[in-house]
This record gives C-alpha cells, sequence and structure tokens, in this order.
C-alpha cells in the first residue's frame, strides 16, 4: 500500500472515532441537560384516620338568668344587707322596707278581726241560751221560734264580718310581707341601685318608672350565644357536646348545646344558638368572649392526604404523586369531608401513596426528586 493510501485510510479511522466520541459525548450533554440531577422533596403518605368537619364559632357569655330586683310595695329603704359582689340565696333577705301607713292598717285589720270573732262568739251564745230556754218550755210558741231566728241571722252577719275582716288582715300581712326584698334565685349581686334611707317605687305600678333596689345573677351556669352559619344548622343537636375555648383564661370548658332558636335571622343567615357552661370555681365572668368548636361532621378510617398537597383548579383536584421511580405524576383525585388540615380522598389515590407537599411552582411533572417524609399527627382533628 503506497503512502497515499495509508493516509487516506488513517484519515477514515479518525473521522469514524471523531463521529463516535460525538455522538457518545453529545448524548450524556443532551440527557444531562434533559434529566437534571434530583431535588429533596417533602412528601406525605396517604393515610387512613379519623377525620371530622368542624366550624368554629366566637360568643359572648352572659349570666344563665339575671333580673333587676323591685320592692313590691313603695317605701323607704330601711336597711339593705348586701353589695355589689356578694354571694345570696334563694328567699334570702336582700333589704327591709320602712311603710309606716301599711303597718297601721295591718294594725287596724287585726283589731277588726278581734271585733269580728267577739261578734261572732256574742251571737253563738245567744243563740245557744235561746234553744236552751225553747227546749225548757213545755209548748213551742211563735214569738220563741222568731227570737231563735233573730240570733241566727245575728251569727251568720257576725261570721260575715269576720270572713271580711280576716281577708283584710291576710292582705294586709301578705303586703307586709313584701316590706322584705327576697333574692329570686341564687347568684351573686351584680349592681346595686339604692341605698339606706331611698325611695322605691312598687315594681308592679306601671304609673312610674320604679327604681330597682338590686340586679341578681346566677352565674353557676352561663349561657354562651353563638352564631351558627345557615350551612351548619342542620347539623346542630340539643344535649351536643362541644369544646368552648376562653382566651383570657387560656383554658378550654365542656359546654353544651342547650338551645337554638329554630329559625334563621333572615339578615345574618345565623341561628342564634346558645351553649350552657358550668362555672366551676367561678372562673368565667359575664362579658367574657370564648369560642366554641362545633362538629358537623366526623368519619372513621377515612383515607385522607393533607390539604396542603392538594391544588384545585374549578371542582377539579389535584395532585403530585411520587411514583416508584422516584418521579412526580399527577393525579386527578375526588375529595369528601374536608377537615382543618387533612382532606378525605373519595378516588384517585391508594393508602400509603406518596404525595408531594410545598410549592408546586418548584416541581414540574415528570421530575426526579428525593423523597422527604414529614412527620404528622394520625390522630383525629379537633
Amino acid at each position: 500500500m503506497n503512502l497515499h493510501a495509508k493516509g487516506a485510510v488513517l484519515a477514515g479511522v479518525v473521522i469514524v472515532a471523531a463521529i463516535g466520541l460525538f455522538f457518545v459525548f453529545g448524548h450524556k450533554a443532551k440527557a444531562n441537560q434533559e434529566d437534571p440531577p434530583s431535588r429533596p422533596a417533602a412528601v406525605a403518605l396517604v393515610q387512613r384516620r379519623a377525620l371530622s368537619n368542624s366550624v368554629t364559632l366566637s360568643g359572648e357569655f352572659r349570666p344563665f338568668q339575671e333580673v333587676d330586683v323591685h320592692a313590691k310595695v313603695a317605701g323607704y329603704i330601711r336597711v339593705i344587707h348586701v353589695d355589689v359582689g356578694d354571694h345570696v340565696h334563694r328567699g334570702q333577705v336582700l333589704a327591709v322596707l320602712e311603710v309606716p301607713e301599711l303597718k297601721a292598717e295591718l294594725q287596724g285589720a287585726n283589731a277588726s278581726v278581734r271585733r269580728s270573732k267577739d261578734a261572732v262568739r256574742r251571737a253563738k251564745s245567744d243563740l245557744q241560751r235561746a234553744q236552751q230556754e225553747l227546749d225548757d218550755a213545755l209548748a213551742k210558741d211563735k214569738e220563741g221560734e222568731a227570737q231563735i231566728s233573730a240570733y241566727e241571722a245575728a251569727l251568720s252577719e257576725a261570721q260575715n264580718q269576720l270572713d271580711v275582716a280576716l281577708a283584710s288582715e291576710k292582705q294586709y300581712t301578705a303586703l307586709s310581707d313584701y316590706t322584705n326584698i327576697v333574692a329570686p334565685f341564687d347568684g351573686v349581686v351584680t349592681k346595686r341601685y339604692a341605698d339606706t334611707g331611698a325611695l322605691v317605687q312598687a315594681g308592679t305600678s306601671s304609673s312610674t318608672q320604679a327604681m330597682p333596689v338590686v340586679r341578681v345573677a346566677e352565674t353557676d351556669v352561663c349561657r354562651l350565644t353563638v352564631p351558627v352559619p345557615e350551612s351548619a344548622v342542620p347539623e346542630v343537636h340539643l344535649g351536643t357536646s362541644v369544646q368552648v375555648h376562653v382566651q383570657a383564661l387560656n383554658r378550654s370548658f365542656e359546654g353544651k348545646v342547650a338551645r337554638f332558636a329554630d329559625a334563621v335571622d333572615p339578615e345574618t343567615r345565623t341561628m342564634h344558638t346558645e351553649v350552657d357552661v358550668k362555672n366551676t370555681g367561678g372562673k368565667l365572668v359575664q362579658g367574657m368572649y370564648a369560642e366554641v368548636s362545633l362538629v358537623l361532621a366526623t368519619k372513621d378510617g377515612t383515607l385522607t392526604v393533607p390539604i396542603q398537597a392538594v391544588v384545585r383548579n374549578g371542582s377539579e383536584a389535584t395532585v403530585l404523586v411520587v411514583n416508584a421511580q422516584n418521579r412526580l405524576e399527577e393525579r386527578r383525585v375526588e375529595l369528601g369531608l374536608e377537615g382543618t388540615r387533612w382532606v378525605e380522598v373519595v378516588s384517585g389515590l391508594k393508602e400509603n401513596d406518596r404525595v408531594l407537599i410545598g410549592s408546586r411552582s418548584e416541581y414540574r411533572v415528570g421530575d426526579r426528586v428525593e423523597p422527604k417524609p414529614i412527620a404528622e399527627n394520625s390522630e383525629a382533628e379537633s
């Protein structure tokens, strides 16, 4: 082979080798460009757990019942035994009124009763004596019978007068009892309107604006009034236990749904609902704000994913799933009951699937990732 031929062969070998190197290294470069190295990604497992849907409502505490205590008769306050903050019991005397004319009227009624009783005794005695005389007589004449009738009429009249006097005495005795102003129930005095010597009008008088003596509130049980939104009204039931959190005390109390209006306010589209809370230790004070967590629905052992793993687009929802090759793929899912942290997956995922959590904008479908499982509390939501 001449020198020219040998040069041509060598040149061909060089060209072939160059082409081979180009394809090998070019392919690797292209592969590296299309398949960047995997990045860490936070993932959560699709798991079964107890799930609840609740709504948190705010309200204000007020006493179970509270009334202004009025006098039933007009008079001057002779003495008042209580002040603001005092705890009282039902029937306890709070204040005593001085009503001079009422005392005189009661004394007059007592005197009338005594006179009437004396008249009845005399009439009975006269009637008995006349009946005895008539029985002793050998012959009953018309004059004796007429006298008996007269005594009987006198006795009847005396008895009627006694009944009237007793009724009058009973009336003035009741009015005299009204001079003692008593507590209508166990509670605490929250306001005092009058002092010793003050003139108060009868609370039953409609012609004057009567001033109360004190205000008494029952605080052993407090009412928490909350507005339940229209969408949650069907799930409100009497006797339902709820958790009531008082931020001022940093404590939670157990309450029960005790009553509701059973009607939606047309302006606010809410239903007036009251929760009763036992005020053990007297920690709850009128006017305190509290939050009540009202559970609307619960499910046990339902398939769930974190809410932050779901992307919604109108009625559609999707998640990014890390497959067996640690690549991301998009799954369309159907959602059900939604809690505060997790949401039910009706279809599209199975238990122990790994779903991406975090910013979806940082990843694309097909990306290779290095899964980093996050610790989750698998207990039921509250």
